[in-house]
């Protein structure tokens, strides 16, 4: 008798340890994109694209393609908000940043996107790393969808945020989901930034503890838009609607937002 019951107890054993731990995220373990920044100059161009110029939110930074803004440096990317005097032809930008991005280069649909990253903070600092829908350009925003794997507004220097904008869940209209949690001087050491994205919801991680999720309602596009590929964006914004809602600071330039690898699982 008591070895019939001991076989039933050994295999739930096996069969508990062979499964991760359910906050361990995890459930995706296969890397199939991955960029460690080695080397020095610029970010492999394979891989990274960049934005140019003013793009949103009314920011103070001018995005370039320039080295001086983003480049590789023992072994991280480092980009760089500067106080600048660049100039194309008649134009003079006094601020200048930059924003990378796998758009046209790589998208994924699920999978775990893990980026370990130093953030700066400063009055004005609005450090981003998050997806956006391929295809933004026919559906537009919010409709693309838009995931906010980590947010950072100076202004707030304990707080980080991470949020989703959907049509039916955006800041703009009020009705966005996320959350923020509050951790002591953020900025002063690496940190890992991730997300679990399943089809039927989205778990979002700091340092692999579960601080997020949101779930699809099963109910159309306009609150899931999250079976359609996404791509990522790494920058470093100053100023701007919320970045610089309570003001900036431009004598605490330069400012760098130091990326040390970024993985992507399926």
């Amino acid at each position: 008798m008591q070895y019939k019951l001991l076989i039933p107890a050994l295999l739930c054993f096996i069969t508990a340890c062979s499964q991760p731990p359910k906050d361990s995220g995890r459930a995706y373990t296969k890397i199939v994109w991955s960029d460690d920044f080695s080397g020095s100059g610029l970010p492999d161009s394979n891989r990274w694209s960049y934005e140019k110029g003013y793009i949103r939110n009314k920011e103070l930074q001018y995005y370039t393609a320039r080295s001086q803004n983003a480049r590789l440096q023992n072994g991280n990317l480092v980009i760089t908000a500067l106080r600048d005097s660049l100039r194309q032809g008649n134009d003079i930008f006094p601020i200048t940043s930059a924003s990378l991005t796998t758009r046209n280069r790589q998208s994924w649909t699920y999978g775990r996107v893990e980026v370990r990253a130093k953030i700066p903070s400063s009055l004005g600092t609005w450090p981003a790393i998050w997806m956006l829908g391929t295809n933004i350009s026919e559906a537009g925003w919010p409709l693309c969808g838009e995931i906010d794997i980590m947010e950072h507004v100076g202004y707030m220097p304990d707080t980080l945020h991470f949020n989703v904008h959907t049509k039916k869940y955006n800041h703009a209209i009020g009705t966005g989901k996320g959350t923020k949690i509050v951790i002591p001087a953020p900025d002063k050491n690496f940190h890992i930034y991730a997300i679990d994205w399943f089809p039927d919801h989205i778990d979002w991680y700091f340092d692999n503890k579960k601080v997020f999720t949101y779930t699809n309602e099963n109910n159309g596009t306009e609150a899931w838009p999250f079976d359609k590929p996404q791509y990522l964006i790494l920058n470093l914004a100053f100023g701007g609607a919320w970045g610089g809602s309570r003001g900036v600071d431009k004598n605490s330039l330069p400012q760098a937002l130091l990326i040390d690898y970024v993985k992507v699982y399926q």
